[in-house]
């Protein structure tokens, strides 16, 4: 799976690659993972499935290079994997979304001993990587972490607690920051690799969610957790930097699960409306619905140039990278947001049961303006950029 995504030239359309990539995701998800969607919802239970199928076709982390075992797959086609799970099922779609943030750090600023540890491992379905960053007492503010790494001789030996992990216990590594030097603030963090095997890791309980319920989200504890020296990914200090070049990758693939959720309860809401019949026609006939759908559809292909277009400067590493990751991220999940309530309003008092997708849907699109930042860090984000003068170059 080594397309290219015209990096060095506009992209107007996808490529037939990335279009071959699109129809042979939608294939393993229609077959092996939607059908079993609102079982994982309604269960709230880990979609093994989902999970035995995208590992079967080589989904479960297609990010990771070729020269480790992996698919290769570029930036946009990783987004368009993505997309494609969360059109039908977004908790789903966290194995390969999780799976890139987890590991991006080691691809990023990893020793070469590091990568050939675990992308292999990772790319043969020998474990999955979560990513531990946000803390009790700091979401927004991550800065504000408390979790420490104190050195010893050839070791660190890492104290303290992380929340909101996405597969939490589920994964077998973890991306780990933590306070090396509590004077210096963001250039006091480092980055750690951590095993679930590791003694004195351990999880919380899973968070009763909205949404996503099939993701399991846990608090992870380090209880004097001993590991190699060599586990740190980049240099002291510099695990700050690499948190947030990574959340500039991988804010994309937020975009990508709000699209894919989006495009979902549209595909949906169109095929009700064509069917359900009042006052002897079909809705879809009304003039008030179809003004409903041609602002959903308008929305939702907005969203998907966007998010490409920010999938593209990903993966040529662009300088106005981190304005368009917030854009895609904070425009496709409002835009998910809106699209799945909609949907629920097309199909009126049944599209606010569970006997209809379209309510999961609405549920599993709110995280999307919450996690890897909320659309309000977002703006922030996407403000400063403006005022800084980085923005695309035309």
């Amino acid at each position: 799976m080594t397309p290219q995504s015209g990096s060095d030239q506009p992209m107007f359309a996808l490529s037939e690659e990335h279009q071959a990539i699109r129809e042979a995701v939608r294939a393993v998800c229609d077959a092996k993972v939607a059908p079993f969607a609102a079982a994982v919802d309604e269960e709230a239970r880990y979609p093994t499935e989902a999970a035995e199928a995208l590992l079967a076709s080589d989904f479960h982390a297609p990010h990771v290079p070729e020269e480790y075992g992996g698919a290769g797959a570029d930036a946009l086609a990783t987004v368009i994997v993505i997309e494609e799970v969360a059109r039908a099922c977004v908790s789903s779609s966290l194995i390969p979304a999780v799976n890139k943030l987890g590991s991006l750090p080691v691809m990023i600023a990893g020793s070469d001993d590091l990568k050939q540890r675990y992308l292999p491992r990772l790319a043969a379905g020998e474990g999955g990587f979560s990513y531990c960053l946000s803390e009790p007492d700091a979401g927004s503010d991550a800065a504000a972490m408390k979790t420490r790494a104190v050195r010893d001789g050839d070791s660190w030996v890492l104290d303290g607690v992380k929340r909101w992990i996405t597969n939490a216990g589920v994964s077998d590594f973890y991306t780990v920051m933590a306070v090396t030097d509590p004077d210096a603030r963001t250039r006091g963090i480092s980055a750690f690799v951590v095993e679930k095997s590791d003694e004195g890791v351990s999880f919380g309980a899973p968070e009763k969610k909205l949404g996503i319920k099939g993701s399991p989200t846990r608090e992870v504890y380090f209880d004097q957790v001993r590991i190699p020296a060599d586990r740190m990914i980049g240099a002291e200090g510099t695990g700050f930097e690499t948190a947030m070049q990574t959340l500039d990758h991988t804010r994309i693939t937020i975009a990508a699960q709000a699209l894919g959720v989006a495009q979902g309860a549209l595909d949906f809401a169109l095929g009700y409306a064509k069917e359900r019949q009042q006052f002897g026609r079909p809705i879809a006939d009304f003039q008030g619905l179809q003004f409903m759908l041609a602002d959903m559809g308008m929305k939702v292909e907005a969203a998907r140039q966007l998010t490409y277009a920010a999938a593209g400067r990903s993966e040529r590493g662009d300088r106005d990278l981190t304005f368009f990751g917030a854009a895609a991220k904070c425009f496709a999940s409002d835009v998910a947001m809106e699209v799945t309530t909609d949907a629920v309003q097309v199909l009126g008092g049944y599209g606010y049961t569970r006997d209809y997708p379209v309510e999961r849907m609405m549920r599993d699109a709110k995280i999307t303006q919450i996690y890897e930042g909320t659309n309000q860090v977002q703006r922030i984000v996407m403000a400063r950029q403006l005022l800084a003068g980085i923005q695309s170059e035309l």
